[in-house]
């Protein structure tokens, strides 16, 4: 695993004397840390939306944290040193947006909320037990096919948002029909693979003895991940709610 050349890019930085290395409590510590930066906003601008029964009271929050937070991951990806600042911006801007989708989901679809939330925990435990048995192993080819499926279903989604201003939109793929779901499915499957990426980064990185910084970046990448596979569960969900 060390020979992998994705996680020595990210890790290739040696501790700076007097700052410290990178420790699997620390990361787990600011990984926590920034699941409450997501919680807290995310269940003010809930609340919010129950109070006044107004989508509109919200939509301010969700865009904006949706536009923040798309900046400062992008920002965070390429400035690995800054992430102390801006992963927790990150998870602020993640809990409005969250927030107000789960809202906007649950009162559709009562219960899909705390179904999505389960399923994301037990995707996450089942990922950590393959990863730790070794039955799934980062390879250097097991990371460049996570990568380019990854960036096959970023593109899918950018070419859909910017066709929709054409009012455009990709067939099959937002539908409830077996297509959509089977689409929605495979993202999901993508979704969770991207988690053994990010348990190897943290295992990398204790093991090589990066800098402290690290750890913000690393509990970064574990919260991106989880977001978006709680995003696509709920997305899954809702489709087969819908039918």
């Amino acid at each position: 695993m060390a020979s992998n050349p994705m996680l020595n890019r990210a890790f290739r930085e040696e501790a700076v004397p007097g700052e410290g290395m990178m420790t699997f409590n620390g990361f787990l510590n600011k990984a926590f840390f920034l699941l409450l930066l997501v919680i807290v906003p995310a269940g003010l601008v809930w609340n919010q939306f129950y109070l006044t029964g107004n989508l509109s009271s919200i939509s301010g929050w969700v865009f904006g944290g949706a536009i923040a937070g798309l900046i400062l991951a992008i920002v965070t990806a390429f400035f690995k040193k800054i992430a102390v600042v801006t992963a927790p911006l990150y998870a602020i801007a993640q809990g409005l947006f969250l927030g107000g989708i789960s809202a906007f989901f649950e009162l559709m679809y009562p219960g899909i909320v705390l179904q999505a939330v389960m399923l994301t925990g037990t995707i996450f435990l089942m990922m950590l037990f393959l990863y730790r048995t070794g039955i799934i192993k980062p390879t250097a080819k097991f990371m460049m096919g996570v990568a380019a499926a990854t960036g096959a279903v970023a593109l899918v989604y950018l070419a859909s948002f910017i066709l929709g201003f054409f009012s455009i939109s990709i067939p099959f793929i937002h539908s409830n029909g077996w297509i959509g779901i089977g689409f929605s499915a495979v993202v999901i499957v993508i979704a969770a693979l991207n988690l053994i990426i990010d348990f190897a980064l943290v295992e990398e990185g204790v093991k090589n003895g990066a800098p402290k910084y690290i750890e913000w970046y690393a509990a970064f990448a574990l919260l991106v991940t989880l977001v978006w596979l709680y995003f696509e569960i709920l997305r899954l969900l809702s489709k087969l709610r819908s039918r």
